[in-house]
């Protein structure tokens, strides 16, 4: 078999990256539509146009496992009956006991 010349190579090589790059593309798209059927049995009814794409993008963007933590944070305390660390919610203020001043704020 002869030896390729460079540009020969070269012709082969761009010839390779161009169906790589058709069958990435069929592949997202398979993948896409996959993903697509599941939103179907989810209630997106909820949400807005806006704050779905906003929701999804964001999860996309920091990555899978990230936006799961970061939801399943926001949603402890509201299971729990807490307000999240660092609300901006003021706290309960204690009654006067043993002549403390009342506008003192109780911190749990």
């Amino acid at each position: 078999m002869p030896k390729m010349t460079e540009r020969e190579r070269l012709a082969k090589i761009e010839a390779d990256q161009h169906s790589l790059a058709r069958e990435a593309e069929t592949v997202r798209r398979g993948l896409r539509a996959y993903y697509g059927k599941l939103v179907t049995e989810l209630p997106v009814e909820r949400l807005s146009e806006r704050e779905f794409r906003d929701v999804l993008g964001q999860a996309i963007r920091v990555g899978g496992g990230a936006a799961i933590a970061a939801l399943k944070e926001l949603a402890a305390p509201a299971v729990q009956g807490e307000t999240p660390a660092g609300s901006p919610r003021k706290r309960a203020t204690a009654a006067p006991a043993g002549g403390e001043d009342a506008s003192k704020t109780v911190h749990p």
